[in-house]
């Protein structure tokens, strides 16, 4: 039997509904740190990260509807005044919606390979994106990434050591979805182990300006 998914309107967040610099304060309710997930899935990790942080804000965004629809219902189902969905392009979100130094911490975990060369140029870690990364991201703030392609994980690292003036590396911190043996506590995590794959995880603060 499939699955009833419910809308929960009081989770989701519209572009149609948005006009210029989206008000965080009003979407929340509170003045309050903010984490922005990037290819959000079914939502594992925003659930178990919103109710082991209640005094952080949440936004996931995710372009397909199907799995969008389902963190909108698992969010909604589990009563979450912290969380919010989106289903959005992330880049034309942050660049068009989000205010500079607004954002406390991105996630990025799992994000699409695009495995063939011809497609690298539609991979969310690209240096026009990681500019618009950082330029949303608070002096301190940090992005925390996981991926199962090393040959993308490679350009990741590549990418943001080419803004090594601006970026420090820091220890990956596990979310608190993270079982035993694990390091995001996805559903992505969960199907590329049982395929065996290596999981591939880094993260950096943004440098505070000179």
């Amino acid at each position: 039997m499939t699955k009833e998914l419910k809308a929960y309107p009081n989770v989701v967040l519209t572009l149609e509904n948005l006009q210029g610099t989206l008000d965080l304060a009003q979407v929340f309710g509170r003045c309050a740190p903010l984490h922005i997930e990037i290819g959000s899935g079914k939502g594992a990790f925003l659930v178990y990260q919103a109710e082991a942080a209640p005094e952080v804000n949440f936004l996931g965004i995710e372009w397909a509807s199907k799995y969008y629809r389902y963190s909108v219902d698992r969010i909604g189902r589990r009563g979450l005044p912290n969380v919010r969905m989106l289903r959005a392009d992330a880049p034309t979100f942050l660049r068009g919606f989000v205010a500079a130094e607004s954002v406390d911490c991105f996630h990025i975990y799992f994000p699409d390979p695009w495995p063939k060369k011809r497609h690298h140029k539609r991979r969310l870690l690209q240096t026009s994106n990681l500019e618009i990364i950082l330029d949303r991201l608070k002096a301190g703030g940090e992005i925390r990434l996981a991926t199962d392609h090393e040959e993308y994980f490679q350009q990741m690292l590549d990418v943001t050591k080419a803004c090594g003036d601006r970026l420090e590396p820091i220890e990956f911190e596990r979310p608190a979805g993270a079982g035993e043996g694990e390091l995001t506590g996805t559903n992505y995590e969960r199907k590329y182990v049982k395929e065996s794959r290596a999981i591939h995880t880094a993260a950096f603060r943004k440098r505070a300006s000179e």
